[in-house]
């Protein structure tokens, strides 16, 4: 099977993140069992979604590492003008949920993992397809411990989010984070005998918002993003049960996308601060007062050097010889690098300005750069020292 038709079963498993991707897997994995290609699944813990990975060529010689996850997010309240889940070619592009973000690398991936097995293999190619990368990238992290427990481990990772076929050797960090507020409730009537805690996160987003003013000030930059410096940014508030209510909660969730200059513990800190600054001028009235800050989820950014091998593989094997650059969004590469100690770099078809939207779609000219890249990947793979 070639890329597009690869896609086009793949487009076809509505595989929202946190729902199951076992039947993505299971036919992948018939695809490479065909070509007598061995696969390793690692589980979710209730079973319902796995990791897949993969090896073609010999055993025990490094090599490179093909990565993408397998999840999508969610099509529900977008105006789709055709179906999400059935690929549709018109007008060189590809239209599908996922088609750009990123099951475009993962249908081309897999279509040069078919076409190595017939291939004398040198060093060994592999396949690292995850599950749930949209929420945080959790399911990746149980293949990557199983993965430090075999020897020797991959040289290098190629994550294919969409890049335009572009090299980028960069991405920030992220902390997602919650800010638990708590007041003190009362009848509305005596609402100035209570401690609403909604008042309590007003002024917390209001340390928030200080805290942005001074990253983007004075905090570190690097000019290779689109925006060069650390960034806060508060995504939902909730709390309150009736108007005539004084409410006593009041939950804030919140990120951090932080530069590699940058330490988000020291933003933290900050933020700790602020909100200690907020609640004890209210204690000796309402003993309970606080703002609590619990981190929900965490991955690592990626600052790969210009010089680092993957980077001189990737320089070889791709048509685009311009300038590296840094993505905007977060991926698994950081995580390759930080807890299997695998240098990482990011390159794929298409653009994440397609991606997460109705009608989201991927060029097909980006499908086939892609497959001439992977097709000089296995030229090198296939090379004798």
């Amino acid at each position: 099977m070639n890329t597009l038709e690869i896609l086009a079963r793949l487009i076809a498993f509505p595989t929202v993140s946190r729902t199951s991707n076992r039947e993505l897997i299971g036919f992948i994995e018939g695809l490479l069992h065909g070509e007598g290609i061995e696969t390793m699944l690692v589980e979710s813990a209730d079973g319902t979604r796995a990791n897949l990975f993969a090896t073609i060529g010999p055993q025990g010689r490094g090599g490179v590492v093909l990565s993408g996850h397998t999840d999508v997010v969610p099509v529900e309240g977008q105006d789709w003008s055709r179906d999400p889940f059935r690929l549709s070619i018109d007008g060189g592009r590809a239209y599908g949920r996922g088609t750009a973000d990123m099951k475009g690398f993962v249908a081309s991936a897999t279509a040069a993992a078919l076409r190595a097995a017939g291939r004398d293999m040198q060093t060994p190619l592999h396949l690292a397809f995850s599950y749930d990368e949209e929420i945080g990238c959790v399911g990746v992290r149980g293949l990557l411990e199983e993965l430090a427990n075999h020897a020797p481990r991959p040289m290098v990772c190629i994550v294919g989010e969409p890049t335009g076929m572009r090299i980028a050797t960069g991405h920030k960090g992220k902390v997602a984070l919650r800010a638990c507020c708590v007041g003190h409730a009362a009848h509305s009537a005596l609402a100035p005998t209570a401690l609403n805690a909604l008042h309590l996160g007003a002024d917390f987003l209001g340390t928030l918002r200080r805290e942005q003013e001074r990253l983007a000030e004075s905090g570190a930059r690097d000019a290779a993003y689109d925006v060069p410096f650390s960034t806060i940014h508060a995504g939902r508030m909730s709390g309150g049960q009736a108007l005539n209510i004084v409410p006593d909660r009041c939950n804030i969730d919140f990120e951090i996308r932080n530069v590699a200059a940058d330490d988000p513990a020291e933003i933290l800190a900050r933020l700790f601060d602020g909100a200690e600054a907020i609640v004890a001028p209210h204690r000796e009235c309402f003993p309970k007062a606080a703002i609590a800050v619990e981190e929900v989820n965490a991955y690592p950014g990626l600052d790969t050097s210009e010089e680092a091998d993957v980077i001189q593989l990737l320089r070889r094997v791709t048509e685009n010889d311009g300038p590296a650059c840094k993505v905007a969004f977060g991926t698994e590469a950081g995580l390759f690098q930080s807890l299997l100690g695998v240098p990482a770099a990011v390159c794929g078809p298409g653009h994440m300005e397609q991606g997460h939207k109705p009608d989201e779609y991927i060029e097909t000219d980006q499908l086939s750069a892609c497959d001439r890249m992977l097709d000089r990947l296995l030229d090198v793979l296939a090379e004798r020292s």
